[in-house]
């Protein structure tokens, strides 16, 4: 049975994202876009709007245009809407590189994007060089001031940006790396379609006007951050206050100092809100809407959390694959416990038996399958994973088991697919198990999630290793060789991994015996 959403459709603007998020500009012009959390400097939105204009013209000097991909690696500064909406103005493709990660992972997005620009920032130029150089990229420029690296501004050349015909259904804007339901990431073709309408979807359910001010903590490599807080916030004259770095104290500090109304959060920060002794000490009460994504939140943590700030915590549902969301609770309407909300405008479910690609009966769990305008054309470069995704080239299969009520209602209920979510981050068993049998010690790899109280979940490897080897040396190893949530909790030594007949690891079996000896 398909699930269909109750809002009523409005039709998506067949319109790029620039002209799509920048329409009311002249109605917005003089409001605050962004207000640099360290510094409290504020850019309009008609200085944002010139900015990224004038980058969209300096980029095009440059030689960057339509079939050009520019990486962006860096954290949350006022900057990064410029040099994106920049490069996509620019007729370009942003690909949205993790912060966190280290040289090699860098190098292998920037190569597998194919890109021909990086821009980062200072405190990691110093990786980026050394991932630009691994990738044979030349053109390295940095948000601010470095040695010896040409700084973003000198982008900003006064050109006017250049008269493109660009298709919003078939141009890629944004090509963040997603694992997908299993394997290794993967570049995800997000169409200027597929964001405009992803933000025009979220319009009645947000609800944001120019008098909101939403905390920026989300990253912006990450296509939550991107879509629902960078560009919904910019489509309403919102205004956000962007954080480098996460630290609690400073950001329940600067929703107090900027009376902030929205917060799109992971479910870690909303554990603070229920648990961490810090949130006594702020006045929150400015907080109007509090919405966690990326991952599951428990429903009496949520609950907890509410009632301790005063505020609304709703959640919402989504993929990479799908620009993000799929499914979302109103910020003001009706919630039900437990569930990420109905399917957004103009998008269609259906609840499918994994085994047999058969819609379950009613009530009955199964995997969510979900199709509309944000859904993806498609995995760059990797057909055979598009097929495998994309059943028919239009339904997304999310991996994740749901039900729906009778209201079509979705609640998530398991996982079907192999990803660990760390704090909202995607970390890819594969890719953790690529990284240990590439040690002379170890000799075969499996990892799996394990339950974790701050981050929801953490990897451990259960590892078949040579005699000179300890667990230790091979935990100290892979940190050094991946981004932070990618970190092995725990390293288990075992005699050999499960596996089927065929060779296929087994990891069920692992992850029952995990949980058989912690009790759950």
């Amino acid at each position: 049975m398909v699930i269909r959403s109750p809002y009523p459709e409005r039709g998506i603007p067949d319109v790029p994202l620039p002209a799509y998020l920048f329409e009311h500009i002249d109605r917005q012009a003089h409001r605050p876009a962004l207000i640099d959390g360290a510094s409290g400097a504020i850019t309009t939105h008609r200085q944002l709007y010139e900015r990224v204009r004038a980058t969209a013209g300096g980029l095009a000097a440059r030689g960057i245009g339509p079939g050009d991909v520019v990486g962006i690696y860096s954290p949350n500064v006022p900057d990064y809407a410029t040099a994106f909406l920049g490069v996509a103005l620019a007729g370009a493709t942003n690909t949205t590189v993790n912060g966190l990660y280290g040289t090699e992972e860098l190098a292998f997005q920037l190569r597998d994007a194919g890109a021909r620009m990086l821009i980062t920032y200072p405190a990691l130029l110093e990786r980026a060089r050394k991932a630009a150089q691994a990738a044979g990229i030349t053109d390295v420029v940095t948000f601010g001031d470095a040695n010896d690296a040409t700084p973003f501004d000198a982008l900003l050349d006064g050109r006017d940006p250049p008269k493109l015909p660009i298709d919003p259904s078939t141009h890629t804007v944004s090509l963040p790396y997603s694992s997908g339901t299993t394997g290794l990431p993967k570049g995800v073709r997000l169409t200027h379609r597929n964001l405009v309408a992803n933000v025009h979807q979220l319009e009645p359910i947000l609800e944001l006007g120019p008098d909101d001010v939403m905390m920026g903590v989300l990253p912006f490599f990450h296509i939550y951050g991107q879509t629902v807080v960078l560009a919904a916030a910019i489509r309403a004259g919102a205004s956000i206050v962007t954080m480098a770095r996460f630290d609690l104290e400073r950001y329940l500090e600067l929703i107090q100092e900027h009376r902030a109304t929205r917060a799109m959060v992971a479910p870690p920060i909303v554990v603070a809100f229920a648990k961490h002794p810090a949130v006594e000490r702020y006045d929150l009460s400015s907080l109007r809407h509090v919405m966690s994504g990326a991952a599951p939140l428990d429903g009496d943590v949520a609950s907890r959390a509410a009632a301790r700030i005063g505020c609304r915590i709703v959640q919402g549902y989504g993929m990479t694959e799908a620009s993000p969301v799929i499914t979302c609770v109103s910020a003001f309407g009706e919630d039900r416990a437990g569930s990420v909300g109905p399917l957004v405008e103009s998008t269609e479910g259906r609840i499918v038996d994994p085994a047999t690609g058969r819609d379950v009966a009613p009530g009955e769990p199964g995997e969510l399958w979900a199709r509309g305008p944000q859904v993806m054309p498609g995995y760059l470069g990797n057909d055979e994973a598009t097929a495998a995704t994309l059943v028919d080239g239009t339904w997304l299969r999310t991996g994740d088991i749901a039900l729906a009520d009778a209201d079509g209602w979705i609640t998530i209920v398991d996982r079907l697919k192999e990803l660990i979510k760390v704090k909202g981050y995607q970390v890819a068993p594969a890719e953790l198990e690529a990284v240990l049998l590439t040690h002379p010690s170890v000799a075969d790899a499996c990892v799996i999630p394990i339950p974790d109280d701050e981050a929801g979940e953490r990897p451990k490897a259960f590892v078949v290793l040579r005699p000179e080897a300890t667990t230790d040396a091979i935990a100290r190893w892979v940190s050094e060789r991946v981004a932070p949530h990618k970190r092995l909790a725990e390293v288990e030594a075992i005699d050999e991994i499960p596996k089927s007949a065929s060779g296929k690891i087994l990891r069920r079996v692992l992850v029952e015996r995990e949980r058989s000896a912690r009790g759950r």
